[in-house]
């Protein structure tokens, strides 16, 4: 995985925690995919904040389909 600024972590945090941004948006702006994104995020991340963001966004894609 490519090596990010705390400004470019910090930005990608904030999209991964939005609902307006999917993974693919996530990809077209800093070229990382949903594995990464995810791997970026648990290592960010309090423990139980990853896996609230988690459930959260498996829920979500569940009702819309291009959701994360």
């Amino acid at each position: 995985m490519k090596k990010f600024s705390e400004i470019e972590i910090s930005e990608i945090i904030e999209l991964a925690l939005s609902d307006h941004a999917s993974f693919d948006n996530i990809k077209s702006i800093y070229g990382i995919g949903e594995k990464d994104v995810k791997k970026l995020m648990r290592e960010n991340l309090k423990s139980n904040s990853y896996k609230t963001w988690r459930k959260r966004v498996r829920e979500f894609s569940d009702r819309r389909y291009n959701y994360k």
